[in-house]
């Protein structure tokens, strides 16, 4: 999913910068393209940090059931 988030984001980026470009460019032109690079590096790295997050839970989760499922359980039915 956060390949397609920052697909989306640097085609975005991309649009804005042809944009700007439109009617030549300005050091502000080249100052808000950078604004815009940074603010979506920043956005994927909490995209990873968030998936890996989620990942580690459940893999978690996952031991700890095979954790409760491994223990000896005693039999009271009386059979």
């Amino acid at each position: 999913m956060s390949d397609i988030k920052s697909g989306m984001r640097d085609a975005e980026a991309d649009a804005k910068e042809t944009w700007r470009k439109a009617d030549g460019e300005s050091v502000g032109d080249k100052v808000a393209d950078a604004g815009d690079r940074a603010r979506n590096a920043v956005a994927d790295a909490g995209d990873k940090i968030h998936e890996e997050s989620d990942k580690l839970g459940r893999d978690a989760a996952y031991e700890r059931g095979r954790a409760e499922g491994s223990v000896d359980h005693v039999d009271d039915t009386g059979v």
